[in-house]
């Protein structure tokens, strides 16, 4: 036996199959790998805890006590000595946008998040003396409100100013909306005569309709799309950045990612097929192409069929899509039941979709033909509604693809017991600061105080027997599910009742919004060996002590893919 304890582990010891070393043929009934001496919660109801889990070529064969997994134990096997450590199924993330959140594509004009335009200059200097005269300058960093407030000149006057003569598109940090200059607005065809896109806003005086320099949502999106199709390296930089955000997911436990968005019309997709064929995967990940609001539906279908690949078993799997509803609170976009109370597009109070209820139900039935299921953004109570009249009417049409649901800040009661109706899960991100001291503040000026304090409704959608699922939506949150999980324990009657609940919902619940619940999720006898090791017990901790645990390892299909140093 090959013995190595948890610290020993982050240097692995040579596999046994090395050229050096000579192993004896292994038994036909033992382990290539065993973890001992462990706290276990393998989030299968059926047999919650164990002492122990051994794997043979990448699939779990036993868990149960020390005794049980010794028996397959011989020379070849590689193992583990946790010495009491907690492990568990590896994190599913059901909402993760690691191609693009650790990526360079995304520009290094880095602005502050709460000062004005004019207050961004000294950034906004920085950023020209980086850039190149023949290139877009692509950044992030600042948010709508802080753009939009003061008196002076305007967000476009401001960024002209600096940049009069090379395009350029600064993403807020919610990513919904891009501060973009003169320049930019021209090589994408953008004047005051121009309408509105499908599922987004062009900003302009009210008084003089002059465009302002901000463009919201799907109008954002669009131009941003020109701009990164402009790199020069472009495939490089993005595979690049890929596996910068899969090392990442594998330093924080998460094993299977529920793709946040695939911007095929970028390259995405071909950048993924290369690092998969590379072998550089360190992540199943179920890629989730995005549904373009105002792209022809039938170029869009093509695409689909051309790369739809459901097989469970591989690292790359095709058969969800991604859509919105509509766009998000802090914008005035996300689709409200009720008028806004402020909202900056005073002609639109109730917000905005990106695809509105009849078409997208035209589109999950269509969809639903070639295999696809769909992971739905719907943030506004009115979203949320269309979004799932949308999917009855699929359900009605037979359709028994999953649908998940994501974001969920305004659920109205009489929806709330709709999610297990119709067999929808339900995804919420919960790990910022402010979602775990359960303050949303930031909403009364938006929606009043009622719809501010009902935001969230985590509590209230577990209870109604729903499939809930948590997520970061990494880089919008913290990837670490250690930060959700401690959120979600620490809202107490407005989040999950316990510890075990919320790791079922980073792990076995996201499995089944996947479909991937025969897969992975749990540890158990035949499902992949996909398994995090934390430093600590955190099965009854306090949220405090929760977000303290570290990962210590992390293995997908019984290889190691992550150890700590």
């Amino acid at each position: 036996m090959n013995h190595t304890n948890v610290c020993a582990a982050i240097l692995l010891t040579l596999p046994l199959s090395a050229p050096n070393i000579e192993a004896a043929a292994p038994n036909d009934n033992s382990a290539d790998l065993a973890f001992i001496n462990a706290v276990v919660y393998t989030a299968d109801a059926q047999n919650p805890t164990a002492q122990a889990v051994a794997a043979r070529d990448g699939v779990i064969i036993a868990v149960g006590d020390i005794a049980d997994i010794e028996l397959l134990m011989d020379e070849n096997t590689q193992v583990i000595d946790v010495k009491g450590g907690l492990l568990l199924p590896g994190f599913i993330d059901n909402h993760n946008h690691v191609f693009e959140a650790a990526s360079s594509a995304g520009g290094d004009c880095e602005l502050a998040p709460d000062l004005t335009p004019s207050e961004q200059l000294p950034y906004l200097h920085q950023c020209r003396e980086a850039s190149q005269p023949d290139q877009w300058v692509i950044g992030w960093g600042h948010t709508i409100d802080a753009t939009l407030s003061g008196a002076g000149p305007t967000p476009l006057q401001v960024i002209d100013s600096v940049f009069p003569d090379r395009p350029v598109v600064i993403m807020e940090q919610t990513s919904h909306s891009m501060w973009v200059n003169s320049v930019a607005l021209r090589l994408a065809g953008i004047n005051s005569d121009t309408p509105d896109p499908q599922g987004g806003k062009i900003m302009r005086d009210p008084k003089t309709g002059a465009l302002n320099g901000v463009l919201v949502d799907n109008a954002g999106d669009i131009i941003m799309e020109q701009a990164w199709n402009s790199l020069r390296n472009k495939f490089e930089v993005s595979y690049d950045g890929l596996l910068n955000g899969l090392a990442e997911a594998a330093r924080n436990g998460v094993t299977t990612i529920g793709d946040g968005r695939l911007y095929w019309k970028r390259g995405w997709y071909d950048v993924w097929r290369a690092v998969a064929a590379d072998g550089e995967l360190t992540a199943r990940v179920s890629l989730r192409p995005w549904i373009y609001p105002h792209v022809p539906q039938q170029e869009q279908l093509d695409f689909l069929n051309a790369i739809y690949n459901p097989d469970p078993n591989g690292l790359l799997i095709v058969n969800q899509v991604k859509m919105y509803s509509d766009g998000i609170l802090i914008n005035g976009t996300a689709k409200v039941l009720q008028p806004y109370d402020f909202t900056y597009f005073p002609q639109s109070p109730y917000g905005l979709n990106y695809l509105p209820q009849a078409v997208m139900q035209d589109w999950l039935i269509k969809l639903d033909r070639l295999g696809y299921g769909a992971h739905i953004h719907a943030i506004g109570d009115g979203g949320v509604r269309e979004s799932l009249n949308a999917i009855a009417a699929a359900r009605q049409g037979g359709s028994q693809r999953r649908y998940n649901m994501t974001h969920l800040e305004l659920v109205d009661a009489g929806d709330l017991g709709r999610f297990k109706t119709l067999q929808v899960d339900a995804d919420f991100q919960v790990g910022s600061d402010y979602i775990g001291a359960a303050d949303h503040s930031w909403a009364e000026p938006l929606i009043g105080e009622e719809r501010a304090h009902r935001l969230i409704p985590l509590a209230e959608v577990y209870a109604s027997g729903a499939n809930v699922t948590l997520s970061s939506d990494w880089n919008v949150n913290p990837i670490s599910p250690m930060a959700a999980i401690a959120n979600a324990v620490q809202l107490k009657e407005r989040g999950l009742p316990n510890v075990r609940a919320a790791l079922n919902a980073y792990t076995i619940n996201a499995a089944t919004a996947l479909g991937l619940e025969a897969i992975t999720g749990s540890i158990r006898v035949g499902k992949s060996a996909d398994i995090v090791v934390l430093d600590r017990n955190i099965l009854d901790a306090a949220p405090q002590h929760i977000r303290q645990a570290r990962v210590l390892m992390t293995w997908l299909r019984g290889k190691e893919v992550y150890a700590a140093e």
